[in-house]
C-alpha cells in the first residue's frame, strides 16, 4: 500500500468571542476551567492558519467538540472557518460531533453576567457540517451522524458518534454495534485498511481516569472486540483533553490501540501528524499548537494554558477551606454538615503543608529533594503531569518514590481493596496509582505504533 499522512486536532470548543466572555461572573466561571474561553476563536485560528500552510498531508481529522458549548453562532462561525480553510488549502476535513456541538441551554457572559445564547439542535448539526465528512461518505448512519470515508486507495477512516440527538454518553446497542461490525467487515472483504475515529477514548488516558463515568466511551470493552476482532486495530479520540496513547488486546489476540490528543484550547494543547506506512505501522508525531494573538501578559502561549490548568488546580485546593460547598459539587461530594465543618480545616491544614509533612502523616518518609517543597504545588505540578502523559513520577526518581510509598500504605485502607473502574472492573489501587503518575509504557507524544 501507499504511505497516507493525515493531521488530526480535536476539542476545538470554538466560541464566538463577540457573544460575550468577561466579566466577573466569567472570571469567577474560569476559576473551575482547564480550557480557555474568551481566547478559543484567537486560538483555533492561529492552528487552522498555521494547518493551511502544512504541507505534510493533506487531510485533517477533527476529533469533535467542534463548538464550546453548542451556541449556534459558535457552530456557524466554526462551520465558515473549516469552509475557507477547505477552501484555501485544498486539504480534505472530516469531523465527528459530539455532546458540547448540541445544546438548548448553551451560556456566555457580559456585564449583566451569564445569560443563554441561542444554542444548536442535534438535527441541525448534519447541515453546518455535511461538507466535512458525511455528504463524501461511502456509508452513512444519520441517527448517529456515523460515516466511513475514503482517505485514499488503501485507507478507509469510519467516524463513530455517541453523542445523539436525545442522548449523550450512550452505551452503543446491538443494532449500532452490528452496523459497525459490517463496515470494518467490508473494508476487510475489499482488501482496505480500515482505522477509526470516535471523540470518547475507549481507553482511559490515564489508570487514574477509568474511574470517571464519561471519561471512556460506555461499555467500551464491546467496541474494543467489535473493532479489533474485525481488522479495525486503532482509534484517534479526543474529550479528555489529555494527551496519551494506550493499548490492549481483545481474547482474541489483537491489539487495539487508542490515540487520544490533547485539546487545541487548553493544556496539554497538541495536534498530531499520523503516517500510515503500512497495515502494521504507524507513526505518530504531536505538533504543539501555534502562538496566538491575545494579551497574554507577557507569557508564551504554552505559558499561557499552563497557568490557566494550574489556576483550576489551585482553585479547587483553596476552595476546600473557603467554599467547601462548591469544592463539594465539583469533586461530586455530597455535601453534609459534618463535611462543611471538616473541609475547611483540611484546607486550611494542606494549604500550609509540606510534601514531607504529609508523608508523615500516612506514616511514610519523602525523599530528601522534595521534603521541603509546598504540598499544593507538588499536587498541581502531579495533577498536571497526568493529563499531559509521559507522566515523570515514577520508579527511582523522588516524587516518584514518594508518592509510591504513599500509595502503598493507603492500598492497605479496606474502601480502596475494593477499588472498581466506572465499568464495574476491579482495579488495584496501587498498580492504578502507579501507572497514573508514572509512564511506564508508550511514549504519549511520539510513537511508531505496530498493529499486529
Amino acid at each position: 500500500m501507499n504511505p497516507l499522512k493525515f493531521y488530526l486536532i480535536t476539542d476545538t470548543h470554538y466560541f464566538k468571542n463577540s457573544l460575550g466572555a468577561y466579566g466577573e461572573a466569567y472570571e469567577d466561571f474560569m476559576d473551575g476551567e482547564q480550557k480557555c474561553f474568551a481566547e478559543t476563536q484567537a486560538i483555533d485560528e492561529a492552528a487552522f492558519a498555521w494547518l493551511e500552510k502544512a504541507d505534510e498531508a493533506d487531510i485533517l481529522l477533527i476529533a469533535g467538540d467542534l463548538s464550546f458549548n453548542g451556541e449556534k453562532e459558535s457552530n456557524e462561525a466554526f462551520s465558515k472557518l473549516l469552509h475557507e480553510f477547505k477552501e484555501k488549502s485544498g486539504k480534505r476535513v472530516y469531523v465527528v460531533t459530539a455532546g458540547h456541538d448540541f445544546n438548548d441551554n448553551p451560556f456566555a457572559f457580559n456585564e449583566n453576567g451569564r445569560y443563554t445564547p441561542e444554542g444548536t439542535k442535534f438535527s441541525e448539526l448534519y447541515d453546518l457540517y455535511r461538507d466535512f465528512g458525511y455528504d463524501d461518505a461511502i456509508a452513512f448512519n444519520r441517527e448517529h451522524l456515523s460515516y466511513v470515508a475514503e482517505l485514499s486507495d488503501d485507507v478507509r477512516l469510519l467516524v463513530i458518534c455517541n453523542d445523539i440527538d436525545g442522548k449523550k454518553h450512550i452505551t452503543y446497542d446491538d443494532e449500532f454495534l452490528g452496523w459497525i461490525e459490517a463496515q470494518a467487515k467490508q473494508a476487510q472483504a475489499d482488501g482496505k485498511m480500515m482505522i477509526a475515529m470516535e471523540h470518547y477514548p475507549v481507553l482511559p488516558g490515564q489508570p487514574i481516569l477509568g474511574l470517571i463515568g464519561d471519561a471512556t466511551q460506555a461499555e467500551s470493552g464491546k467496541l474494543i472486540d467489535t473493532l479489533a476482532d474485525n481488522g479495525v486495530h486503532l482509534i484517534f479520540t479526543g474529550h479528555m483533553h489529555n494527551q496519551s496513547i494506550n493499548v490492549v488486546e481483545t481474547a482474541k489476540g489483537n491489539k487495539f490501540y487508542d490515540v487520544c490528543t490533547g485539546s487545541a484550547i487548553g493544556w496539554p494543547a497538541f495536534m498530531r501528524l499520523v503516517t500510515i506506512t503500512d497495515e502494521e505501522t504507524v507513526d505518530v508525531k504531536s505538533i504543539p499548537i501555534p502562538e496566538f494573538e491575545w494579551d497574554k501578559k507577557g507569557l508564551s502561549g504554552e505559558e499561557y494554558l499552563i497557568a490557566q490548568f494550574d489556576r483550576l488546580i489551585k482553585t479547587l485546593i483553596e476552595r476546600m477551606e473557603t467554599d467547601p460547598e462548591r469544592f463539594m459539587r465539583k469533586v461530586s461530594i455530597k455535601p453534609t454538615p459534618l463535611l462543611m465543618k471538616v473541609f475547611p480545616k483540611i484546607g486550611r491544614k494542606l494549604s500550609k503543608m509540606t510534601v514531607g509533612k504529609f508523608a508523615r502523616l500516612v506514616f511514610v518518609k519523602a525523599d530528601p529533594q522534595i521534603k521541603n517543597d509546598s504540598l499544593v504545588e507538588f499536587a498541581v505540578s502531579f495533577v498536571r503531569s497526568i493529563f499531559e502523559g509521559n507522566q515523570p513520577y515514577v520508579e527511582g526518581t523522588p516524587g516518584g518514590d514518594t508518592l509510591l510509598r504513599v500509595f502503598r500504605r493507603l492500598s492497605h485502607l479496606p474502601p480502596l481493596k475494593k477499588l472498581k473502574s466506572s465499568q464495574g472492573e476491579p482495579l488495584d489501587f496501587y498498580e492504578t496509582m502507579k501507572h497514573t503518575v508514572g509512564n511506564y509504557g508508550i511514549d504519549d507524544y511520539n510513537a511508531v505504533l505496530k498493529l499486529k
